[in-house]
């Protein structure tokens, strides 16, 4: 039996996992989604009034369009930023992400037809809230803001 090779590697991954680039970068990857989207809905606003109407029945639409690219562009950018409000951006995106999942990928509510595929979208969007839950709670830990 061959002895285990995670000794070898722990340095390597510790010191990888220590660069701020990589910090970065996943921020970065986390947030990506949010800022892309963010920046389409400002660039096509009356498309975006439109999905906000169509997804929700909100009214007045284009009140709530701009609450979705503020938080999806603010959130994103305390995000990335990083320092001692990461927290809020991350917190601000998983709440979005949640409300827009339940609007958007109500599996029980869909047809037989899309019920599987928006079932799996809403799993999905389950993981990225808690991803982004668990990079709040990280953000609020290191800057020391969380409560015991």
């Amino acid at each position: 039996m061959s002895a285990s090779p995670l000794p070898a590697v722990q340095p390597a991954v510790e010191t990888l996992l220590g660069r701020s680039w990589l910090a970065l970068l996943a921020r970065i990857a986390v947030a990506l989604p949010f800022l892309l989207s963010g920046l389409a809905k400002l660039a096509d606003f009356g498309g975006a009034t439109a999905e906000v109407r169509g997804l929700t029945g909100f009214e007045p639409a284009a009140l709530f369009a701009v609450l979705v690219i503020a938080t999806q562009l603010g959130g994103s950018a305390l995000l990335i930023a990083d320092g001692r409000h990461a927290w809020i951006g991350a917190a601000a995106l998983a709440g979005f992400t949640a409300v827009a999942t339940l609007f958007a990928h109500a599996f029980w509510l869909k047809p037989a037809a899309e019920r599987v595929l928006h079932q799996n979208i809403f799993f999905e969007h389950v993981s990225i809230i808690g991803g982004l839950a668990l990079l709040a709670i990280l953000a609020a830990r290191s800057t020391g803001e969380a409560r015991p």
